[in-house]
């Protein structure tokens, strides 16, 4: 069975994502991401049928979400490979990228890795054997969920394997990009705000240093004072 969601984040900020079919799979990461200690490490989450992968590297969060019966390795292996295309692509520039930074670039990345993967398994499995790999990443620790939630919040990941994106793919595309979009021009208005209000406490401090809005004790200070006229000697 295949993997159903992928996201890259740096903390809570999403960077990247794509859903190979229709489910609450963002719902129900918001709620998992801000949860995870940034600090570079490798866990499995059970969560019904369901499990959510995840690999943290440098502050940047690699996960994936599988049913029961994906090959644990497997899904570890994907995203170590999707870490690796990641910085390769972006380097330096995660530290400081808005939300969905990369979701229009790196998203055609994640659904062909996640559809390689899905299909070439065999293929894949052998790989693992011949590194000595797979034993290791099978060994990764696996945690229930209800270990991370709080008391009464509800976390229910609903999933329509039937309904895939790529017969809902002009709307969900659309709906990502609307998104994307959005948190965009969200954050263009914070860097906006900080500015004027920057620029805001910059006048006062200027104008106080000047004594008035008008800054007249600077400019008064600065013109140069006019010149008198040659009195006139008497004939």
């Amino acid at each position: 069975m295949p993997i159903l969601y992928t996201v890259v984040t740096r903390g809570p900020t999403v960077l990247a994502r794509y859903a190979e079919c229709v489910g609450n799979f963002a719902e129900v990461t918001e709620l998992i991401i801000p949860k995870i200690q940034l600090e570079d490490h490798k866990l499995t989450y059970l969560h019904g049928n369901y499990l959510i992968h995840y690999i943290c590297e440098n502050r940047v969060i690699y996960l994936c979400i599988t049913d029961d019966r994906f090959d644990r390795a497997k899904a570890f292996m994907f995203l170590q490979d999707v870490h690796q295309r990641f910085i390769a692509t972006y380097g330096l520039t995660v530290a400081t990228a808005i939300a969905y930074a990369m979701n229009s670039e790196f998203s055609r990345v994640l659904a062909s890795r996640m559809r390689s993967y899905n299909e070439g398994g065999q293929q894949l499995d052998a790989i693992s054997r011949v590194n000595g790999e797979i034993d290791e990443l099978r060994d990764i620790m696996v945690k229930n969920i209800e270990n991370i939630t709080n008391r009464g919040e509800r976390l229910e990941l609903l999933v329509n394997q039937t309904e895939t994106l790529r017969n809902s793919s002009v709307t969900f595309r659309q709906t990502s990009r609307n998104l994307a979009r959005t948190m965009f021009w969200r954050n263009v208005r914070i860097y906006f705000l900080v500015a004027a209000i920057l620029l805001f406490v910059i006048y006062v401090i200027v104008s106080m240093a000047c004594r008035g809005l008008l800054w007249q004790g600077c400019i008064n200070s600065s013109a140069p004072e006019p010149t008198k006229p040659p009195s006139g000697g008497s004939l």
